[in-house]
């Protein structure tokens, strides 16, 4: 209790030097404020009318006995009548209503979807956006940076949380089980608090530019609430939103295979392969048509229950030189391409090692 009375005694103290002052475009009438607080203040007063609170009914196949039929998200005007919000808030709406910083309500329908970034583009019938917000450079950002998050968390609607940016985080330590954002390779960590709501929401810099989009949480465990706020760099986002505005799908590179991760396979059906190590990903199927059919990478058989069976298809080790684990390393590695790049795949086939080039075509459909 001691440390918290001699705060709120320097509270005080400050307070009874009296004296406002201004600062920017916000008048502050105690000396307390600082030149950062009127920064943030100035950011959430510019950005509220953007953000949208969303509750997306459920369709009642998605859901469980004991199951909250409406989702709850947020979104931000980025366009007068478009909105950006997470693919997981929105994927098994039934109706979606959107929700202004003024109370204002209207009705949205999806316009487009990204799974592979968890992003999803809705249109807004009946109101046009108050305010609009533009996406900043998430390349520059600078650990210790100051970020503005601002969202619906725990239905809480138009809620401030503050924080900094603290690390671009590997996708691979953010294990997810809902089979989305397979295409993220890394993830903006920051200490600004990110809950169950927040999801789609902005991240913004001290210029009131969205330099993120607000994605998930980590925790130690279940039982206990997220502590690290996980967003999807804007980067990432606006080529995604350039893509599906023009195209209608995302142009990020894929190889059109499907695969497996070497270490799920029976270590009997590895070592007849000539494989040592676990490391990798099994070529499964190749799509007709595909990059990879076109740069003639071989699939792997199988019996009539499913079963693998020997010899095994290519084995994918490494791409452009850099060692892979699991088909997930594949997938997002290939995925930092566009169409018209050419990866090198290095692959084990009939037990020994070749490289493969593999040119990348334009996605037309998911």
């Amino acid at each position: 209790m001691k440390p918290l009375r001699a705060a709120a005694l320097s509270v005080l103290l400050l307070a009874a030097a009296g004296g406002a002052y201004l600062v920017g475009r916000v008048s502050a009438q105690q000396a307390l404020v600082t030149p950062d607080e009127i920064n943030t203040v100035e950011i959430v007063q510019s950005a509220l009318p953007a953000v949208v609170r969303l509750d997306v009914r459920l369709r009642k196949e998605a859901l469980q006995p004991g199951d909250d039929p409406i989702e709850v998200g947020s979104g931000f005007f980025y366009k007068r009548d478009l909105i950006v919000t997470n693919y997981h808030v929105i994927q098994d709406q039934e109706a979606i209503t959107v929700t202004l910083s003024n109370g204002r309500q209207a009705t949205a329908r999806v316009e487009a979807v990204d799974p592979g970034i968890d992003i999803a583009l809705l249109r807004v019938q009946g109101v046009t956006a108050p305010k609009t917000l533009a996406f900043g450079d998430s390349a520059r950002l600078v650990p210790g940076q100051k970020l503005v998050v601002i969202g619906s968390p725990l239905r809480f609607q138009n809620f401030v949380s503050t924080g900094i940016f603290s690390v671009l985080a590997s996708a691979r330590d953010v294990p997810r089980d809902d089979g989305i954002a397979q295409e993220v390779g890394q993830y903006v960590a920051t200490t600004a608090s990110i809950q169950n709501g927040n999801s789609g929401g902005p991240v913004l810099d001290s210029r009131g530019a969205v330099v993120a989009v607000a994605d998930a949480n980590a925790a130690p465990n279940v039982a206990v609430a997220g502590m690290i706020g996980l967003a999807l760099p804007s980067d990432l986002v606006a080529q995604s939103v350039s893509d599906l505005e023009q195209v209608g799908v995302p142009q990020r590179g894929t190889l059109g295979a499907t695969l497996v991760d070497l270490d799920s396979l029976e270590p009997a059906l590895r070592e007849f392969a000539g494989l040592t190590s676990a490391e990798g990903a099994l070529v499964d199927e190749v799509e007709a048509g595909s990059a990879a059919a076109r740069a003639d990478l071989r699939g792997s058989l199988r019996n009539a229950k499913g079963q693998l069976l020997a010899p095994l298809g290519d084995v994918i080790v490494a791409v452009d030189g850099v060692r892979v684990q699991n088909s997930f390393d594949v997938v997002r590695l290939v995925a930092a391409k566009r169409p018209g790049d050419t990866v090198t795949l290095t692959l084990w086939r009939e037990g020994r090692q070749v490289k493969v080039p593999v040119t990348l075509l334009k996605r037309t459909g998911e």
